[in-house]
């Protein structure tokens, strides 16, 4: 539904108005200078073929010393499978983790093309609903529960989480992971936002589960989203399957975001900085939301998102988004997009794009809810 949302905010773009644009999770700053460079030297070359299966080695190992450098845990580049995309690496991952029919345990709210990914492959998903009581993180507890009721074979996991910026603290990232194992299910960890944290830390499965299947991403944090560039860290054993599955439906990730990518590493300074700016989004977001009469959500620990309980506005959150585009100018994603039980009351508010127009779409949307009653 958010890129329903953008085709109808383009069309009114096209005819004149005016859009703010929140309804993506697409960071507004464009890719790092580091990389562009590197990307014009790559073109000057002239040599932009066929890759690797697994990816461009120097790549891989420099994804592995990612991990030992920011998380201290040590890998071997070879459990590491560069993707078109976090989009290719969960293709990827479901078809070599799991048989047809097989459960997948997915939390609710959440990204919604998990589902339609799962559907498509011939996997059912089993919604694990969480709430403003947890800050919409997921517990062992809850997540036990849930296998009790309905048993799943997979878990697929979001921290820092997509559309609440909900991030699972390490203590208890680790209870989940030590169940997965008990329970022999197949953990698949989502953390495509990491390095994005305002409050706290973000950790990866891969400090207390060998066996986890770890998915990132070079769209978010390294604002690099149209580059389609991802990665997998696989199980010991599957990476062979993974490249098979690889060569068969993608033949590689693309070259030219390869030798981009690897010059993202040294860009530090200039993505903490694009950093900063949805940090003080986030603060705006958190002040002036209440100011309007929108209470009812938990501040994000991460990402670039607040999803909020509009109950009090409606029980229609696809009409609401609608009018406030058409009416205000303002893009924005309806909740039932994220959680097709729960989500009709309830919306999500980007804040990835320029600080200034997170601005003046708040104060848009202040002036719509003002003489909306």
């Amino acid at each position: 539904m958010a890129m329903d949302v953008l085709r109808e905010a383009r069309r009114l773009e096209q005819a004149g108005r005016r859009i703010v644009h929140m309804e993506l999770g697409e960071p507004g700053a464009p890719a790092p200078v580091l990389v562009r460079k590197a990307a014009e030297e790559a073109l000057r070359s002239g040599n932009i073929g066929y890759g690797e299966a697994l990816g461009d080695f120097t790549l891989r190992s420099r994804i592995a010393r990612h991990y030992a450098e920011h998380y201290g845990v040590d890998l071997p580049a070879d459990r590491i499978i560069v993707t078109t995309g976090s989009s290719g690496a969960f293709l990827l991952a479901f078809i070599c983790g799991f048989d047809a029919g097989a459960r997948i345990g997915v939390v609710q709210p959440g990204y919604p093309a998990y589902a339609n990914i799962l559907d498509a492959l011939g996997l059912s998903c089993a919604p694990i609903f969480v709430g403003a009581e947890t800050g919409f993180s997921p517990t062992a507890e809850i997540i036990e529960a849930a296998h009790r009721r309905e048993r799943f074979e997979g878990l697929l996991l979001m921290s820092p989480a997509n559309p609440t910026g909900a991030m699972i603290p390490p203590p208890e990232l680790e209870k989940i992971c030590r169940f997965c194992d008990s329970a022999g299910i197949v953990l698949i960890s989502d953390e495509i936002y990491h390095r994005l944290e305002y409050v706290g830390r973000a950790e990866t499965a891969l400090r207390y589960a060998q066996n986890a299947i770890v998915v990132n991403s070079f769209s978010k944090y390294y604002a690099m989203t149209g580059w389609r560039l991802g990665w997998i860290v696989a199980p010991p054993g599957m990476t062979r399957s993974l490249e098979r599955l690889q060569q068969s439906l993608a033949i590689c990730a693309p070259t030219l975001s390869q030798k981009a990518a690897l010059a993202a590493f040294d860009a530090t300074e200039e993505l903490e900085a694009i950093k900063s700016g949805y940090a003080k989004s986030r603060e705006l977001l958190l002040r002036r939301l209440p100011q309007m009469g929108v209470t009812r959500f938990a501040p994000p620990d991460a990402a670039f998102y607040v999803y909020a309980d509009v109950s009090h506005l409606t029980q229609d959150s696809k009409k609401l988004c609608d009018d406030i585009l058409q009416e205000a100018g303002v893009a924005l994603t309806p909740g039932v997009d994220f959680d097709r039980a729960r989500g009709a009351a309830t919306l999500r508010i980007s804040y990835a794009g320029p600080a200034e127009e997170v601005a003046l779409g708040l104060e848009r949307l202040a002036d719509w809810l003002a003489r909306s009653g």
